[in-house]
């Protein structure tokens, strides 16, 4: 007896109980987890609600569907696009995210009433710890139009004129210096670099070059990181260490005051000649260049990537310019990119099939009538507007998934369809100039409506003329010689090539 009593009360007693009871806290686990999903599934099966878009299937309540979502977004699109037509909805970390895509879908979302939908309320949380307080969408919308206005100061044609030739030295210069590019030949990962040419012809032409030359190739790294910070989590976990949020900091404001953009501009006033703080023109600067940072990084990292696939576009485009410009290919001028067609076709099409952003998204601030249909978007919604889907549709760009920059010229067997000319379109003035009203288009690289990107013409303008020296100095391949094209990477909301992407290039003879 004793020693069994020894043994039911010794450390092999108590070692087992203790396994019985984390065994029982296991299946309790497993068991709340079980019924979790039954319930939720059950709910899916049997309490839809009619006059709301179908919800996507998915087995874990809160998760939903914002794994498969995060993967590949476009992908996520495209398949239940098929199963449940243009407007649906999924769930994303707990919220029923309704996604309305096609032209139709664009213009509702997009073109939608500032009392029907709210951009500052889903893009602040992301927005503010970059650019600051005070400025973008930490600020009611009639301010942050004020902002706009200001900005679209340096987004003159007499601005651009000056902009290409700094923007070529910078490239030139660039090409010169970088110790990748020595030598006759090489290999190179070309996003990094891209993303270094952007942040100074960027800098140097919108904010001087007493703020171009307080750069240096580190920045670029910086503002990557800060572009990791737009993550689909960070909108429902902006609480949270998320990615982005603690990898970096806000880049150091400039003196602002004495450098607001570009050169000597006197400082700028609101409505009724209230100053414009010190803080918010400094805040003011850093949005005017990140803003065109993750999108044109990314853009001509395609480009290059995209030419690498095609070195017989490449050749056709260093041709261009010399039946346009002439053999010597003397510098680049404003007025020298409308010359060259396939150049602007080149941007274009890239901006088709690598949409920077690949999900808009607004909040509902009053319910939705959607026009057509029973449904009704509710206020507990968030909208989702993804123009890359109909820029990739066949409806409206014959053999969409084919890179073709030859497809906008008219005669082109590709050419697309139902894509309007601006200058067509009834105009409207948000607060800081006119812009084209229509939001209806399947080909939006830049948005629509009151929040549609202030910048493009200078994204234009920058990618143009970094594809056209580029072109003037090096011919690209594929390293394997194949005409594959890496994959995207969509851990930001901004979509980006799968690093490394590595090319080889070759020094074209005579090249400075």
């Amino acid at each position: 007896m004793g020693l069994l009593q020894d043994f039911s009360t010794g450390p092999l007693a108590q070692r087992i109980l203790q396994l019985g009871t984390g065994s029982q806290i296991g299946v309790a686990i497993a068991s709340f987890l079980f019924l979790a999903v039954f319930l939720n599934v059950l709910q899916q099966f049997l309490f839809q609600n009619p006059n709301e878009p179908p919800v996507v299937f998915h087995w874990f309540p809160v998760i939903g569907s914002t794994i498969t979502y995060g993967m590949d977004p476009p992908r996520f699109f495209d398949e239940n696009r098929k199963k449940f037509g243009d407007c649906f909805t999924f769930i994303l970390l707990g919220k029923k995210t309704t996604v309305y895509v096609g032209p139709q879908g664009n213009d509702f979302i997009l073109n939608g009433k500032i009392r029907d939908v709210s951009a500052e309320e889903i893009y602040t949380v992301l927005t503010t710890p970059v650019f600051g307080k005070d400025v973008v969408y930490d600020c009611p919308n009639s301010k942050l139009m004020e902002q706009k206005k200001f900005m679209k100061i340096a987004l003159t044609t007499d601005a651009f004129r000056q902009y290409v030739p700094i923007i070529s030295d910078e490239v030139n210069n660039y090409y010169k210096a970088n110790p990748d590019f020595k030598g006759a030949s090489g290999i190179v990962d070309m996003p990094p670099k891209m993303a270094q040419i952007t942040i100074f012809t960027a800098s140097h032409a919108l904010q001087g070059s007493e703020i171009r030359n307080k750069f240096d190739a580190s920045l670029a790294e910086l503002y990557h990181h800060l572009d990791m910070g737009f993550s689909p989590i960070n909108f429902m976990l902006h609480w949270a260490p998320c990615p982005g949020t603690t990898a970096a900091t806000t880049p150091s404001a400039p003196s602002p005051r004495s450098t607001w953009t570009p050169s000597s501009r006197a400082a700028p006033a609101y409505k009724g000649g209230i100053p414009v703080p010190d803080h918010e023109i400094a805040h003011m600067m850093i949005a005017l260049l990140m803003a065109g940072q993750h999108s044109s990084s990314s853009t001509s990292s395609w480009i290059m990537l995209r030419l690498a696939s095609r070195p017989d576009i490449m050749e056709d485009l260093y041709n261009e310019q010399v039946a346009a410009l002439g053999a010597d290919l003397p510098p680049l001028s404003y007025e020298d990119l409308a010359k060259l067609p396939l150049n602007q076709a080149i941007v274009k099409e890239t901006l088709r099939l690598h949409a920077p952003i690949h999900s808009i998204m607004r909040a509902v601030k009053q319910p939705m009538p959607v026009p057509g249909t029973k449904f009704v978007i509710p206020t507990s919604h968030v909208l989702l507007a993804a123009p890359g889907v109909s820029a990739a549709d066949p409806q409206f760009f014959p053999n969409p998934e084919v890179w073709d920059p030859h497809r906008w010229s008219p005669d082109s067997p590709n050419a697309p369809t139902m894509v309007r000319n601006e200058e067509d379109d009834e105009k409207i003035d948000y607060g800081y100039g006119l812009v084209s009203k229509g939001a209806g288009s399947p080909y939006l690289p830049f948005g629509a409506g009151r929040h549609r990107c202030i910048g493009e013409q200078f994204a234009n303008v920058q990618l143009q003329t970094i594809v056209a020296n580029t072109v003037r100095w090096f011919k690209f391949r594929n390293v394997d010689g194949s005409d594959k094209v890496i994959g995207t990477d969509y851990a930001s909301l901004f979509s980006r090539p799968l690093e490394p992407a590595k090319i080889y290039w070759e020094r074209r003879a005579g090249a400075a």
